[in-house]
């Protein structure tokens, strides 16, 4: 510790197995980025344990329900995504950022890199943010989006999946990650989502069907909780 600063405690680290491996061969660009050598962990001082602050002046109210983003409404099945933010003992984390961003109906994103032959849609961007409320709950209204072929080997396709960055309190909870669909039969072949040794920690990553959030002839309704640090934490986005 520096002399002269505060005492202040880190935050508890995953357990082994419950992140995604750096290197896992079957998702093909590992290969190339991992690292050859050991990782150094380093303390949490104070640049790790504080971060950014938000309010309601951040964002637009509008970002949260991503399906009135154009000018009429996105093709696709609508659903509702809601959950808490947790911190590594369970409390809540309210006012801090979530950002969302995903494929549409089709299976295509919205960006000038996404050339897959698959339809854009004037109505929808794919993109959203809120903040969570006093009780740490978030709440979006998207598209389901499609599952699309990624070239990582022979006939792959991404099961449906939605990133999710969520800044927490300070830079050292910084999370980002993706949803995934209960029940989705590509699960089992992505190596994505399989380069998680645990499999609990894995199945962390799929939302649960949600009767409570589903609206009656409009959505259906999924609940995805997230764990900010420690051993029960939401894995990262490999």
């Amino acid at each position: 510790m520096m002399p002269g600063m505060a005492n202040f405690r880190g935050y508890r680290r995953a357990d082994p197995g419950t992140q995604p491996e750096h290197l896992h061969p079957s998702y093909v660009s590992s290969i190339k980025r991992a690292p050859s050598k050991p990782l150094v962990y380093l303390p949490h001082t104070l640049s790790e344990v504080t971060g950014p602050n938000f309010d309601s002046s951040t964002i637009d109210v509008k970002a949260k329900d991503l399906t009135q983003q154009g000018p009429g409404a996105p093709l696709g099945e609508r659903i509702v995504v809601s959950g808490l933010v947790l911190d590594e003992d369970g409390r809540a984390i309210p006012h801090t950022l979530i950002e969302v961003w995903q494929a549409n109906a089709a299976g295509r994103y919205r960006h000038h890199v996404d050339q897959h032959n698959a339809p854009l849609d004037p109505n929808f961007e794919g993109r959203g943010h809120t903040l969570t409320d006093e009780q740490g709950q978030f709440r979006f209204i998207t598209i389901r989006p499609g599952a699309y072929p990624w070239r990582n080997h022979y006939n792959a396709w991404r099961p449906a999946h939605i990133h999710f960055s969520i800044f927490g309190p300070a830079f050292a909870t910084r999370l980002i990650t993706q949803m995934y669909f209960p029940g989705d039969a590509l699960l089992p072949f992505d190596p994505i989502f399989n380069c998680i040794d645990d499999e609990q920690a894995r199945n962390r990553l799929i939302s649960v069907f949600d009767w409570e959030t589903t609206v009656g002839e409009q959505a259906l309704g999924y609940r995805f909780d997230i764990i900010l640090s420690g051993r029960d934490s939401t894995p990262w986005e490999k």
